[in-house]
């Protein structure tokens, strides 16, 4: 572990030219062009270093990246990540990369270009020591894990399914901890139909939707529960069309998370059991929970154990931590397959201007994954 370790403290200054690049290349969710770019520039990086890579096409989204480490037994390890970032076209014109006082800036360093480079590291550290992994490697990076996974859902379960592991790349918790279980997710729109009228004239003859979906609100707000870890938060609201009008219709986007899959249950099903409050007002509710619960889990536990003891070889306390944030581990975790989260950048401001990565962890995060990679997948 010292060695490899001492290798990639070595490569660090080119390996820093290759993370600038790829935070000054923009890739935002929702722009498919700039990701396909991005997408193919990283997949050309991974031929580099001898994964054969190629390209999952997505009509909505940028297209979905998988590298193969091809090995010599039928065992297999999935590193996860995604390409897209939460920032707009533009933004890296306002704050391009730069390193200052230790700290490397731009728009998506954090969540999650950072990641894609230590994946990366690890990668090519382990193949300069040996030519060929004894175990298959798939690297999956995702276009669309920022807006849900719609597209990659699937392709990255199949990707998972008989994997002795999954190691996710996203950032890890403030201090370098790692995530051992994240909330699961639920997005709801609830719209109340009432009856338009006269403001002035006929307000009687009126049934204001405005009204129902704020009683809605004040009652979806109290659903929470903090003892279980469960919080609903209405986030969007909409309706009307002009004061001097009974407003006929109105809406609510909103967002759940829950810590259980017990729970995701429970609150699914109390979403879509909502009844109106005033007489004659209807509620049309969709959505449910797109994103299941990480819970922890012994062979997590497990995974976290085995990377404890690497972080110990190198010199480096491991610790563990929870989060209401979801990513695409939620997935392969509900499937029943280890999963170990967090496992990228050590820094902080995820989605905010002012994220950074701290740039003397990068080798000791790269030579953590590298190590997970040799216990689980022996070279």
């Amino acid at each position: 572990m010292k060695q490899l370790l001492s290798y990639l403290q070595q490569e660090l200054p080119s390996g820093l030219q290759l993370l600038e690049h790829m935070v000054n290349m923009e890739s935002p969710s929702t722009d498919k062009l700039l990701v396909d770019r991005f997408a193919r520039f990283v997949g050309s990086q991974f031929e580099i270093i001898g994964g054969a890579v190629d390209y999952i096409p997505s009509e909505r989204f940028g297209d979905h990246v998988r590298v193969r480490f091809a090995g010599r037994s039928a065992k297999k390890l999935l590193l996860l990540g995604h390409t897209d970032t939460v920032f707009p076209v533009g933004e890296v014109a306002k704050r391009p990369f730069q390193i200052t006082d230790g700290r490397a800036t731009g728009p998506g360093v954090f969540d999650m270009k950072a990641g894609i480079f230590l994946m990366w590291s690890a990668l090519r550290a382990l193949m300069h020591t040996q030519k060929q992994f004894d175990s298959s490697i798939t690297v999956l990076l995702t276009s669309d894990e920022e807006v849900g996974s719609t597209t990659s859902r699937a392709l990255l379960e199949s990707e998972a399914g008989g994997s002795c592991a999954v190691l996710v790349l996203e950032p890890s918790l403030p201090g370098g901890v790692l995530k051992t279980a994240r909330k699961g997710v639920g997005r709801f729109t609830i719209k109340a139909i009432g009856r338009a009228a006269h403001a002035g004239v006929d307000p009687a003859k009126g049934i204001n939707a405005i009204e129902e979906i704020a009683r809605q609100v004040v009652r979806l707000q109290a659903m929470g529960d903090a003892d279980l870890g469960t919080t609903v938060t209405v986030g969007v609201i909409q309706g009307g069309t002009r004061s001097n009008v009974v407003p006929a219709e109105s809406a609510i986007e909103v967002d759940v998370r829950v810590a259980t899959t017990q729970e995701a249950a429970r609150m699914a099903a109390a979403m879509h059991a909502l009844q109106p409050y005033l007489p004659g007002a209807r509620l049309e509710i969709r959505g449910g929970i797109n994103r299941p619960p990480m819970e922890r889990t012994a062979d997590t536990a497990r995974l976290f154990e085995l990377a404890r003891a690497v972080g110990a070889e190198l010199g480096i306390g491991i610790q563990e931590g929870s989060t209401g944030g979801a990513s695409d581990g939620n997935f392969t975790s509900a499937l029943g397959i280890p999963t170990l989260d967090g496992l990228g950048a050590v820094g902080d401001g995820a989605h905010a201007v002012g994220e950074y990565v701290d740039v003397e962890s990068l080798p000791y995060r790269a030579a953590l994954v590298a190590g997970l990679i040799e216990r689980l997948v022996p070279l």
